[in-house]
């Protein structure tokens, strides 16, 4: 079985009146992808609207309940996420273990951006967990590609403060292997524990214009710099430099 996942909302993404239910948790929705879809487990739910009419029309073409927006929620209920899905298709229904009005439904969906390896950051966001530096230093490529996922889809839901300008950002680059562990670091140097400053170049060149938690001019100083520019390839390190020289952003390597 699936390790199970957050709870979440979802509603139509034609009709946001058009609210389908409430799930207490879910399996499947960070498993790798399949023809391109998930078969994922939406436990606890009274389904309304569109998901209702779906329900009862399983094994028909009615099944398909449509596109949706699926809110990831935390363990006080609090929004932390959110991510589109296409052609929720319900495939099964049974009663669920708590509630006698409740059921857990089995649903096909596409959802592109729910990466492999994502489930456990969003576990440490659902229990206020991410709460110290390197978390992510454990994790290999698809891990950090999914950690860095989970910034930029919790950022939304984040209330990032604006630092003034000025301010002295310090990149750990013990850790830096590669362009992903890069932002991995980066991000936390400036929005702390898991925090988001970019997971490409175009990204990074937004953040660094401001409103990203940083402000321009700012100070990036690049600790143990060496050994990371050692193992990242020489045209994406100058395009970095090149972006933060752009923004006003000075790069001091130790």
């Amino acid at each position: 079985m699936s390790e199970v996942g957050p709870g979440c909302t979802l509603t139509s993404d034609d009709d946001e009146s058009d609210v389908w239910g409430r799930a207490a948790a879910t399996t499947g929705l960070f498993a790798p992808l399949k023809d391109g879809s998930r078969r994922v487990r939406l436990l606890g739910v009274a389904p309304q609207g569109g998901l209702r009419a779906a329900v009862e029309r399983i094994g028909t073409r009615g099944a398909v309940a449509g596109n949706a927006n699926l809110v990831l929620l935390d363990a006080a209920g609090a929004e932390m996420g959110e991510y589109f899905v296409n052609d929720v298709t319900v495939q099964a229904a049974e009663p669920a273990a708590d509630g006698d009005s409740l059921v857990d439904l089995t649903v096909r969906l596409w959802c592109a951006n729910a990466l492999p390896h994502a489930g456990w950051p969003w576990e440490l966001r659902r229990t206020g967990t991410l709460d110290r530096p390197g978390l992510w230093r454990s994790l290999g490529p698809s891990g950090r590609r999914g950690w860095l996922s989970v910034a930029l889809f919790h950022q939304a839901y984040r209330a990032l403060p604006e630092q003034p300008p000025g301010v002295v950002y310090q990149l750990d680059g013990r850790h830096v292997v590669d362009e992903d562990s890069f932002y991995c670091a980066l991000g936390e140097a400036v929005n702390g524990p898991g925090g988001y400053f970019g997971w490409n170049l175009s990204a990074l060149d937004d953040c660094a214009g401001g409103r990203w938690g940083a402000t321009p001019p700012f100070t990036v100083e690049w600790r143990h710099s060496e050994a990371a520019r050692s193992r990242l390839a020489a045209p994406f390190l100058a395009e970095v430099l090149e972006i933060f020289e752009e923004h006003g952003v000075s790069v001091v390597l130790r």
